[in-house]
């Protein structure tokens, strides 16, 4: 078969989750050693050095242009050009018109539900509009569709009134060196290099509204109100202006002082401070999987994490509980799983166990049999 998968941003230097998402699944699929022809279309090529791409993998750079005219207009004629047998899109939307089989990776709907799309940035703001369009046009057409949880797979049915066998559950994976580090070397080269504090709460958020960074600076607030607050929380990449902001909203503008900010952390290097973490927060207001739970599992390092949407089919009883939307329970689950060393052993035990429910090899081959029988 020749197939074709949509890799648009896999080459673009800050990665985000579905930029992820698509790589590993090349990485898994080219470690299966198929007889297969691949065609992995690509707009950016900033880190190639990124994949190195099995004999039987070509990488085709479109023609750059903004996502979705290199989308709807590049990717058909390249799936025309290579004469394709299917094209796998990878990132919730795909061409209106196409001229060769579609396999879709439909990995939320959150767009699609009752959400202000007049929040988060510009960009975010466009990629809402844009996937509201176009998904409506491209499901029906998609055989099959691939979502990454049980939840997303309901509320995806649910809303398209698919039968129970349109959607299929491609559980999403962490990355091979996504692992504890113990390496004294390795962990003093991270901690010098990003200034990381001796104990530390690691926070994975962003600007898109659903991360809950407004939330987790409330919870900050009152721990700090309260004398309750035992570490600095640390931040990735993430907007100043933003967060200023939000502190002032809050009524809290002195709570950045305790917020540790390492600018942009390459995905390889993120398991050094995972390993150094204190306590992972991750209490997203809607998830449709949550790969960095993954992450943080096979790392071991005790998760506070939402009751909501994917979050608890995801990591199972191998993190702490909150209620996203209550700034007090987020408080109250740091103070709890901080002064109780039990506890955490107790969740870095198994999340170890829960991490090896998913892995990019299942993904890929389940992917891989989905497209054979397509043929």
């Amino acid at each position: 078969m020749r197939i074709g998968i949509e890799a648009q941003r896999i080459f673009r230097k800050k990665k985000h989750g579905m930029d992820m998402v698509a790589l590993e699944l090349i990485r898994a699929l080219g470690e299966l050693h198929t007889t297969h022809e691949f065609f992995i279309f690509v707009n950016e090529t900033e880190d190639i050095a990124c994949l190195k791409p099995a004999p039987n993998f070509q990488i085709i750079p479109l023609k750059p242009a903004p996502y979705p005219i290199w989308e709807q207009w590049h990717l058909p004629r390249a799936a025309k050009k290579y004469k394709l047998d299917l094209l796998h899109c990878t990132s919730n939307t795909a061409p209106v018109f196409l001229s060769v089989p579609l396999v879709l990776t439909l990995h939320d709907i959150i767009y699609l539900e009752k959400i202000n799309l007049n929040q988060g940035t510009a960009y975010q703001k466009f990629g809402n509009i844009y996937r509201k369009l176009n998904v409506p046009m491209i499901v029906n057409k998609a055989r099959p569709i691939l979502t990454v949880s049980n939840f997303e797979n309901k509320r995806i049915t649910e809303h398209f009134g698919f039968d129970s066998q349109r959607v299929i559950t491609a559980y999403n994976g962490a990355g091979s060196h996504f692992k504890r580090i113990t390496d004294e070397q390795a962990l003093k080269q991270a901690k010098e290099k990003y200034n990381l504090p001796n104990q530390f709460i690691f926070f994975l958020g962003n600007t898109d509204p659903k991360k809950n960074v407004v939330g987790v600076l409330k919870a900050l607030s009152i721990l700090r109100k309260a004398n309750k607050l035992p570490c600095p929380l640390l931040m990735l990449d993430i907007n100043r202006d933003y967060l200023n902001n939000l502190a002032n909203e809050i009524g809290d503008p002195d709570i950045l002082k305790y917020i540790h900010f390492t600018g942009y952390v390459p995905n390889t290097e993120l398991p050094a401070i995972y390993s150094q973490a204190t306590l992972f927060l991750y209490p997203s207001l809607r998830e449709s999987f949550g790969i960095p739970l993954v992450e943080a599992m096979k790392c071991g390092v005790p998760i506070i994490t939402s009751n909501t949407s994917s979050m608890p089919e995801i990591v199972a009883d191998a993190a702490l509980i909150c209620d996203p939307f209550s700034a007090q329970s987020i408080a109250d689950a740091v103070v709890k799983l901080w002064e109780n060393a039990e506890l955490q052993s107790d969740l870095v035990a198994k999340g170890f166990e829960r991490a090896k429910h998913f892995s990019w090899e299942n993904n890929a081959r389940l992917t891989l049999s989905l497209y054979e029988k397509k043929n």
